[in-house]
């Protein structure tokens, strides 16, 4: 389960129910080629996509184990999220219409807050992919979905991760725990960034 911002907002009525909409109409377009909201027919892909340690190893809200079982029943809840306005679990096809990764979109809408993680396969990783959709990612929720702030976790020794976050221009704010699925903590490295931030380091 995803953890909401140590920074609490407060969204009026109005606001809070404006993204719950945005959630469940998001149009993907903004993202790029190949991005789908995650059904049924994508678990075989997501479960090969999700085996391998190199992509799924550093992520903490995935389902343990990665098992067909498991990745239906978080296929299933997150499709019933986003009727609630609550979450995005979407997927990215490559040219063969294979999954080549995975992006989750938790959303507190009466926060009028958002956290984001996913993954690309291993053989696209380390090729400047993975910042450059981070980067549309970021502003496609601030824009689309209108949440006023986000929040981003890395573990202690994802490197890579870290420094894609800090490029991006969120804040770094110290370190959290946070609980795996199998109820095992990890600490991570904590991020944070209000969407007028965004604006501005993206209007320079």
């Amino acid at each position: 389960m995803s953890f909401p911002p140590k920074t609490v907002l407060h969204a009026p009525d109005a606001e809070a129910e404006a993204i719950r909409r945005a959630v469940r109409e998001a149009d993907l377009s903004g993202l790029g080629p190949g991005r789908a909201v995650a059904e049924l027919k994508h678990v075989p892909g997501l479960v090969a996509l999700l085996a391998d340690p190199a992509v799924s190893d550093w992520i903490y809200d995935l389902p343990r184990p990665i098992t067909p079982e498991s990745v239906t029943r978080w296929v299933t809840e997150n499709q019933a999220r986003r009727l609630a306005g609550e979450a995005l679990l979407l997927v990215t096809l490559d040219e063969a219409g294979e999954v080549s990764g995975y992006s989750h979109i938790a959303v507190w809408p009466e926060r009028s807050s958002a956290e984001l993680a996913g993954a690309i396969r291993a053989d696209l990783q380390n090729r400047g992919q993975g910042g450059t959709g981070m980067a549309r990612s970021f502003g496609w929720i601030f824009e689309h979905l209108g949440v006023r702030l986000m929040c981003l976790t890395a573990a202690l020794d994802n490197i890579r991760s870290q420094k894609g976050i800090d490029a991006a221009g969120f804040r770094r704010m110290g370190e959290r725990d946070v609980t795996r699925p199998d109820g095992t903590v990890r600490r991570s490295v904590y991020w944070e960034l209000t969407r007028d931030e965004w604006e501005r380091l993206h209007r320079l």
